[in-house]
């Protein structure tokens, strides 16, 4: 299902680029931050560009393991960065969609777990997960790393959490669901406290982003204040929400791009789903996994056109609507399911080939 959900967007994509006389693949592969992590996966870090308004943006500001990846691919297989970008995404999109249907089948049972890899493929912005990014790649490590902690396997976890933190800034909230999972089970059961695998999954868990983060920190000469530093150069800083009431009056009080307005509504859903996602009273690793992904990205300042795709990884907020899916009527599921299906098909084919802002 997920798998037939992204290669009809991706055909619609493609069927608008080629009547437009573009490449498809130069799309997915090349557009935004794509161009960025293939340079790194080809030169290595050492890029920064400095903009007229004062703007300085270096590419430390992006996480290692996908270009690292991505360079590992084109070293075995005689493809260029963009199809091992490509190759990478497309795997990890995969392997995301089968660890969510896991998680969802152990917690919600087969038919709400369908629903919600379903859903997850048929996102208004889903496009992202055929694209050269790194959110397929930091989901598919985030639903793994959260099933090995729903079952107990500890080392898993946080193996799974620092791989998830060492792809994506937001992959922090990986190593909190970990953390203060592992610190519960101590707390709630003595035996634990004796089981060294429980604290060295929890000790491992942050190891990926606290290892980035240190060495951009060192390398900028100030240890623990150089990455944030860095991400201030690209206006992304942690404002406490500010920065996101500026931007609902600025498009509540004059005309925005489409992408703009999509992602207000996006965002304001996502917290929506996260209120309701609550009141089922989820297990704790879902409930903070995915409070972190909606307080970064609700709180944070800079790129608001960007913020539903940093809320992609956030597959618990679907669990709502897949749950509504599987009491509907079939009919009504269908018009729905359809209903998405032609909104993320036809927002995909906007996002990539007519919108002028940055994805």
């Amino acid at each position: 299902m997920f798998a037939a959900a992204r290669l009809t967007g991706m055909l619609v994509m493609a069927l608008w680029a080629w009547h437009t006389g573009r490449s498809p693949r130069a799309l997915l592969a090349g557009s935004w931050d794509s161009d960025w992590y293939l340079r790194i996966a080809a030169h290595g870090y050492g890029r920064t560009l400095y903009w007229p308004d004062g703007a300085v943006q270096s590419d430390l500001a992006f996480f290692p393991l996908y270009p690292g990846l991505v360079r590992a691919v084109t070293a075995v297989l005689p493809v260029a960065g963009g199809t091992a970008g490509l190759l990478v995404s497309w795997t990890a999109a995969g392997a995301a969609a089968w660890g969510i249907f896991r998680i969802g089948e152990r917690l919600y049972g087969r038919s709400v777990a369908t629903a919600l890899v379903g859903l997850w493929g048929l996102l208004p912005h889903s496009i992202v997960l055929s694209m050269a990014y790194t959110e397929p790649v930091m989901t598919a490590f985030a639903a793994w790393s959260l099933y090995a902690v729903l079952t107990r396997r500890w080392l898993w976890a946080g193996a799974l959490a620092a791989l998830a933190g060492a792809a994506r800034p937001n992959g922090v909230a990986v190593a909190a669901a970990v953390v203060v999972t592992a610190a519960w089970a101590l707390v709630r059961d003595a035996r634990n406290r004796t089981d060294w695998r429980v604290w060295a999954g929890a000790a491992l868990a942050p190891a990926g982003w606290a290892g980035y983060v240190l060495w951009v920190g060192a390398r900028r000469g100030d240890p623990l204040g150089g990455y944030f530093a860095v991400q201030a150069g690209w206006t992304s800083r942690f404002d406490f929400g500010a920065g996101t009431l500026r931007f609902v009056r600025t498009v509540v009080t004059r005309p925005m791009d489409l992408g703009f307005t999509m992602a207000l509504a996006l965002t304001a859903v996502a917290v929506v789903l996260f209120a309701l996602f609550l009141l089922d009273r989820p297990p704790l690793p879902l409930v903070v996994y995915t409070a972190v992904l909606v307080v970064i990205a609700v709180g944070g300042s800079g790129f608001f056109e960007s913020k539903p795709r940093f809320l992609l990884p956030a597959f618990p907020l679907l669990v709502p609507v897949a749950y509504a899916l599987r009491k509907a009527r079939p009919g009504a599921a269908v018009v729905v399911t359809a209903a998405l299906a032609g909104l993320s098909f036809a927002y995909g084919t906007y996002v990539l080939t007519l919108a002028t802002m940055a994805l």
